[in-house]
């Protein structure tokens, strides 16, 4: 399938999490509490920032980049699954960190073309209203290189439902990416993968000081 596999076991240390969950989602989704479980176990929870992301792309932007400036840039890993697969790929590549990408969206302004005028969060009364002027600022964003690949894993279901795997793997390169069959856009299994996906952001970052 591929051959990456970041397998030593997560240790705590003093580097910062920074969870973005997808469109409609939010911080009480299954997955973004999985992930404060997982670090509540390993004595990171106070280092794990999960942001409500419902303003359009260019406020969120700005943002997470408030959000993270509190931070050391330098011992900061994002996870984004989804929408926030594609925010946490811009910040990446910005900033030179680490991101893991939950079935990401590559190409959001192509598939949110469809979903132009409102739509309830799935976990609150919160309207998301999506305009013509979003989806030009979600092209804006789009990075068309990956200048930092090593950053990225990427983590696939062939059964995702709402986006095309593959579009993840011609961006990203096969072997940056973990695929498995099956599975849906919720990415079915995510807690099992929780400690890979921390030591990856681990190893990056120690890599990076070194």
């Amino acid at each position: 399938m591929q051959n990456i596999k970041p397998a030593t076991a997560p240790q705590v240390n003093d580097f910062h999490i920074l969870y973005l969950h997808g469109f409609l989602s939010s911080p009480q989704s299954s997955k973004a509490r999985q992930t404060r479980v997982m670090c509540e176990q390993l004595g990171l929870a106070g280092q794990l920032l999960i942001p409500s992301m419902y303003q359009g792309p260019q406020q969120t932007i700005l943002q997470l980049e408030q959000l993270i400036s509190s931070v050391p840039k330098h011992r900061l890993g994002v996870i984004g699954s989804s929408l926030g697969g594609f925010y946490a790929t811009w910040l990446a590549e910005k900033y030179d960190i680490p991101a893991v990408l939950i079935n990401p969206a590559v190409r959001p302004d192509e598939l949110l073309d469809t979903y132009l005028g409102e739509h309830r969060n799935y976990y609150s009364d919160h309207m998301h209203l999506v305009t013509r002027k979003h989806l030009s600022e979600l092209r804006g964003l789009y990075r068309p290189c990956i200048r930092h690949s090593e950053n990225f894993l990427v983590l696939l279901q062939k059964g995702d439902q709402v986006l095309d795997y593959q579009q993840a793997v011609s961006r990203f390169g096969r072997t940056r990416c973990i695929i498995h069959d099956g599975g849906d856009h919720s990415y079915q299994n995510y807690a099992a993968e929780l400690p890979n996906i921390i030591a990856f952001l681990q190893s990056r970052i120690e890599s990076s000081e070194r």
